[in-house]
């Protein structure tokens, strides 16, 4: 912010591998969301190299950038983020419609038991309901990386459990690596590495 830097995640040296689900622990302030956003593309890193595929991202332009983060990155927020005005079906649609290959927006749904509520509004939905709608949503476009911030902020204890249980799931029937930024050590569990901040 203007002439004061604030440097963040000097010495970082990570590597994520194909399939796994890595946990991302660390206090607020502590870079989680900064890595999350430079891994989506969202950020262009300084003085680092990024690999992805054997492509340099800190190397991409302004044009490659997003094309990459359109072609590889799914991206799960705290906030469900759906379209009000749409159903669950046209929220998945939205996403699918940019992506090279993709699930059918009805079998995604079926993923997650959901194809009942195919034609709900985000409205007439319990929270878990949403989230599950945001997960697949993002999964529906097959992304090669799914970035998880903060995944369940916004959900109460029993409807985390429901909800990392259906991220498994996917990930296991899907094989999308998953990376999941949170401050809570509990996700931890679910995990095939997990790194501290």
């Amino acid at each position: 912010m203007g002439e004061i830097k604030v440097p963040v995640l000097h010495g970082v040296n990570l590597e994520i591998y194909k399939g796994e689900i890595s946990v991302i622990l660390g206090a607020s302030g502590s870079g989680k969301t900064t890595l999350l956003n430079i891994l989506g593309g969202i950020e262009n890193p300084t003085e680092v190299k990024i690999w992805f595929d054997n492509k340099d991202l800190a190397r991409l332009n302004d044009k490659q950038l997003p094309k990459y983060s359109k072609d590889n990155i799914g991206f799960i927020f705290k906030f469900y983020t759906l379209v009000p005005i749409f159903t669950s079906k046209e929220n998945i649609e939205v996403f699918t419609e940019v992506a090279r290959d993709f699930l059918h927006p009805i079998e995604a749904l079926k993923l997650v038991d959901m194809d009942k509520q195919a034609d709900n509004f985000p409205s007439q939905m319990p929270g878990v309901q949403q989230q599950r709608i945001s997960i697949v949503r993002a999964l529906a476009k097959k992304p090669a990386l799914m970035l998880c911030d903060e995944l369940t902020g916004a959900l109460d204890f029993k409807t985390d459990q429901t909800v990392l249980k259906t991220l498994c799931n996917l990930n296991t029937e899907l094989g999308t690596t998953i990376i999941i930024i949170t401050h809570n050590a509990q996700l931890a569990e679910l995990a095939h590495r997990i790194v501290h901040l």
